[in-house]
């Protein structure tokens, strides 16, 4: 994955001058792989009442197979990788991940037994693990400072894209062929988009746009090498109290909002009676339609004159946390379904808001060599908030318990998501003290 001295210096010569068209297809081309992330994220999701019926599993064993599982390989390899990624070439580093990552999703579709396909899952956590962070500093050498909340916001809709694969794609596939069929469905075709981003992506120089940056050279990889790139960018994060609130904030969000959805087709299949077909398609619509609504208007926001403001931003996205998290916990309590429908209609906007604003004000207060590291960080602790405690030591147990001491039966699991939901105003209030000391923070890291 290390860069030739030539082939360093073309990919750089290349994107210092790279046309605006140009970038805009970067941009493109990591959008698609960031759907193809979440895709495989939603398709175990929409997958849980299957699988866990086949394998005969509680649901905190479930929640073990589907989340724990990737978690644990995911953040174990991310950081590193990350390291890595803030040191050598992105692009190589990405295209090599999105191929390993995607061939293995497929790869369990071939699975057989709870234990190879609980291996398969360790292998795709570790291919992800290499998506997002060389992705958004990618992009955040293609775009300068201003204008990166709005480039990584269009970049989240990533997000709704791969979501509505994950569950109309992946629950129709389930109702034609089984679960086996909609891991290879969703699979195969990010094969064939990494060898996409190996031939057409070039790898841009760092800090290029960014104001008396002079870019970082590339070096080669030692272990030591990487272990001071992770502390250093930690001392660095230790003291910008923005990039610390936008982290709790984003993972804190991160819990309430995917650690809702992580559990909705089960939810809409045993309280609703929907087959799992049913509720991908329920579902997916609201991913594409709404996530894509209320990601734009999180990009359109960005883009106004008061948003080069960071503050105006943060206290923007803690009143969107605030409104969406009403209609979180009225989702899971009404009774019927068109109820349901109507207030998930009304919450699927504000699971997607956050993303790309995050990430691009995270990018703002981290000097351009720490940006892929300080972003794995914050992928760390989002992705133990989403897929380990909110699964595992959450919302799967206390589904558990409740079905177990109060005979709630298939209405456990709303109870449980129940509790959950108003984890959104502790993202909010978070996300609002982040705007205390951003500039400052902002100041720092361009120095």
């Amino acid at each position: 994955m290390t860069d030739t001295g030539a082939g360093a210096a073309t990919g750089t010569a290349a994107a210092a001058g790279a046309a605006p068209r140009e970038r805009w297809y970067v941009l493109g081309v990591m959008t698609l792989v960031y759907a193809l992330n979440i895709a495989d994220r939603f398709s175990i999701t929409t997958l849980i009442e299957p699988i866990r019926t086949e394998l005969a599993l509680s649901d905190k064993g479930i929640a073990f197979l589907t989340g724990t599982a990737l978690v644990f390989f995911y953040v174990t390899a991310g950081i590193p990788i990350a390291a890595l990624a803030d040191r050598l070439n992105r692009r190589n580093i990405l295209a090599v991940s999105l191929f390993v990552w995607s061939g293995v999703t497929a790869l369990c579709g071939l699975t057989r037994s709870y234990g190879q396909l609980l291996l398969a899952r360790i292998a795709v956590g570790v291919g992800e693990a290499g998506g997002t962070p060389p992705s958004t500093s990618i992009v955040a050498d293609n775009f300068a400072p201003q204008r990166r909340p709005m480039a990584l916001t269009i970049y989240a809709l990533g997000a709704c894209l791969g979501a509505w694969l994950g569950t109309s794609v992946a629950g129709r596939a389930a109702d034609v062929g089984g679960w086996r069929l909609a891991f290879m469905v969703l699979g195969l075709p990010g094969v064939a988009v990494a060898l996409l981003v190996y031939l057409t992506v070039r790898e841009p120089r760092r800090g290029q746009l960014d104001p008396g940056a002079e870019g970082a050279p590339v070096a080669p990889f030692t272990l030591a090498a990487t272990l001071t790139q992770i502390l250093v960018t930690l001392r660095f994060m230790r003291h910008q109290r923005a990039a610390i609130h936008l982290v709790v904030g984003g993972s804190v969000a991160t819990l309430w909002s995917w650690g809702l959805m992580y559990w909705t087709p089960a939810f809409l299949e045993r309280s609703h009676r929907l087959t799992v077909g049913e509720a991908g398609g329920l579902l997916g619509p609201m991913h594409l339609v709404a996530g894509t609504a209320g990601t734009l208007a999180a990009a359109a926001l960005m883009a106004v004159p008061a948003a080069r403001d960071a503050r105006f931003v943060t206290r923007l996205l803690a009143l969107a946390a605030v409104l969406t998290t009403v209609p979180s916990f009225f989702a899971y309590e009404a009774a019927s379904l068109p109820a349901a429908t109507v207030w998930l209609w009304l919450f699927v906007p504000g699971v997607y808001f956050y993303i790309g604003p995050v990430l691009g004000l995270l990018a703002n207060v981290m000097p351009p060599g720490m940006r892929a590291t300080a972003c794995a960080i914050l992928l760390f602790t989002a992705n133990v908030a989403n897929l380990f405690i909110a699964p595992q030591l959450y919302v799967g147990p206390l589904s558990d318990w409740f079905a177990a001491s109060f005979n709630a039966g298939p209405e456990s699991l709303r109870w449980a998501l129940l509790v959950l939901a108003p984890t959104g105003l502790w993202a909010a209030w978070h996300l609002w003290r982040a705007g205390a000391t951003i500039r400052e923070d902002e100041a720092r890291a361009a120095l």
